[in-house]
């Protein structure tokens, strides 16, 4: 018996770090995370987990998915050491973005965490909510 995979949605703002950045990086260090629920959620990330890749701020849209190729080590931009970056590489973009409107309105991502935790820059993705997202991007 396989174990589930992990699901993530991750936040980066495409103006700092984009999916296309990380499509031509191969892999980097998803790193910079300072809020303590969001750090639980990267400690608990597991080699071959899946994440969303979310681009805040500006786009507002899924746009990849990206996989964890490097489980949670201190982040070097921490100084005091209290805060844990994992590496992801990429899968593949999605054919379409799927925007945070289209994600709010279907009913079936009414209650993502996401949605109730707008603020954290990574949260968990339930495997219905993930089916959806990929197949609205399809």
């Amino acid at each position: 018996m396989t174990t589930p995979k992990g699901l993530w949605l991750m936040k980066s703002e495409p103006v700092k770090y984009s999916f296309d950045q990380l499509v031509r990086d191969g892999r980097t260090l998803w790193d910079g995370v300072r809020n303590n629920q969001a750090a639980l959620y990267l400690k608990a990330m597991r080699v071959g987990d899946l994440g969303l890749f979310y681009h805040s701020n500006e786009g507002l849209a899924v746009v990849g998915i990206m996989k964890v190729v490097r489980e949670a080590e201190i982040d070097p931009g921490d100084p005091k050491g209290r805060f844990v970056a994992v590496d992801v590489a990429p899968v593949r973009a999605l054919a379409h973005p799927v925007t945070l409107a289209a994600m709010k309105a279907h009913p079936g991502l009414a209650d993502m965490t996401m949605f109730r935790q707008f603020r954290l820059s990574v949260t968990p993705v339930t495997p219905a909510e993930w089916a959806i997202i990929e197949g609205l991007g399809a």
